[in-house]
């Protein structure tokens, strides 16, 4: 039961390649159902996210090619043209991937945690589409719970490795319950927005977005329930402030040494922590002299993050051993379909025997036949019939002195021999 991944990611192809190839929400049911139509295809699941475009399949051992050529067909381009950029698994390889995407060990960032969570939204856009069966949710579900376990097992995802995150976390660790504390950011860019995102999910009390261009600052307070200024208000508001990040492109700094003073008084001393990612800076340098601030720069977080990602690589090791067990769990569990089959097959032929047998020991109590009699012939028959056939092939094998056969027989049927042939 072949499986299949053909894809590409931010290290095999440039922003460029990958954007062409990426399934929006508007056409990704559209696509899996197109890719289920192929010849060979029988289940799909479709990962599409801005560092990466994969397609899961259930197929047959040809479909390979099919499947890239209609990777670039769907999106308009020849296979000549994405070819060099993609890469492809097969069997094991899918298994390893997929375990590997979903805990993070194959991110631009070592072991981020948010793309667990597109995984498993791919494989329910695929599941609700119908799209996949036995094989794939078996072994999303699978990676799944080898994710979380790599998560629980390791330190993985327990030091920060992105500045906003990393600004978060020194944050959390001068103030204990950021949900009484009120966090100030300056800018509207992506790394604010990300520092917006982390200072809500650890709870935050309050968020204030300060930016030169209002609109903007309201579009970005929007998605957090925040409260939007413009930077000329920041005098008035900073009072109000125990958390500043700033990130912006300004030529100068955004806020000096006496403004944060006033600040200060008017907030009896309480400390301010404060971290500006901009480079140049937005927060004059001097402000580190102040009592009751704590003010650190993009080179003191940079420091932080190459620590916690040499951290993050240690447990990447070992994140590695536990996906490499559990790539052979599921392999177990693949190759015992095989097992089951043939197990119905056999259970399907002893029945067979057990109905003809029975419709005969019936009809002889219908002719008037000692029911001891009866159930003599049924026990004897039937026993006859289900050894016919292994009996005669045990015989043969050992005739043609096919040991191993009877080696495995004798495991199979536990008889508690010893190896055939031998004293």
């Amino acid at each position: 039961m072949p499986l299949l991944a053909i894809g590409l990611n931010h290290t095999t192809a440039p922003v460029n390649i990958r954007e062409r190839l990426t399934f929006g929400p508007d056409i990704i049911v559209a696509a899996l159902r197109s890719l289920t139509e192929l010849a060979g295809v029988h289940e799909a699941v479709i990962l599409s996210t801005c560092n990466r475009t994969e397609v899961y399949c259930h197929a047959d051992a040809d479909a390979q090619e099919t499947t890239r050529e209609w990777l670039a067909e769907f999106h308009g381009l020849a296979v000549e043209d994405i070819s060099p950029y993609l890469y492809v698994h097969e069997e094991r390889h899918v298994i390893g991937h997929l375990l590997s995407v979903a805990s993070g060990l194959d991110s631009l960032v070592l072991g981020e945690p948010q793309i667990l969570g597109q995984v498993k939204s791919a494989f329910q856009t695929a599941s609700d589409a119908g799209r996949t069966g036995k094989m794939l949710t078996r072994l999303f579900q699978h990676a799944f719970t080898t994710a979380k376990q790599v998560r629980t097992d390791t330190a993985i995802g327990d030091s920060p490795v992105s500045v906003a995150f990393a600004a978060v976390s020194l944050a959390r660790q001068i103030f204990a319950d950021l949900s009484q504390q009120t966090a100030m950011l300056i800018g509207a860019g992506e790394t604010v927005e990300l520092a917006a995102r982390h200072l809500v999910q650890n709870g935050i009390g309050r968020l204030i977005v300060a930016n030169r261009t209002i609109a903007n600052a309201q579009e970005l307070a929007t998605q957090f329930d925040a409260y939007a200024i413009g930077l000329t208000e920041i005098p008035t508001h900073l009072p109000e402030a125990d958390i500043v990040i700033a990130s912006t492109a300004s030529p100068v700094p955004i806020l000096g040494k006496g403004t944060v003073e006033s600040a200060l008084k008017k907030r009896r001393h309480q400390p301010i922590f404060m971290v500006d990612i901009a480079v140049p800076r937005d927060i004059e340098a001097e402000v580190a002299s102040l009592d009751d601030v704590y003010l650190y720069t993009v080179d003191d977080l940079d420091e932080v993050i190459q620590g916690n990602l040499r951290s993050r690589q240690e447990a990447a090791e070992q994140a590695k051993e536990i996906i490499r067990f559990q790539v052979d769990e599921f392999l177990g569990w693949m190759r015992s379909l095989d097992a089951v089959s043939l197990i119905q097959d056999y259970r399907k032929q002893a029945c067979n025997v057990r109905d003809e047998v029975l419709a005969k020991a019936l009809r002889m109590l219908e002719g008037g036949k000692p029911p001891e009699e009866v159930l003599a012939f049924l026990a004897q028959t039937l026993t006859n019939k289900l050894l016919h056939t292994p009996s005669t092939q045990l015989r043969e094998a050992g005739s043609l002195g096919r040991h191993e056969l009877l080696e495995a027989a004798n495991a199979l049927f536990q008889l508690g021999h010893g190896k055939p042939g031998k004293d």
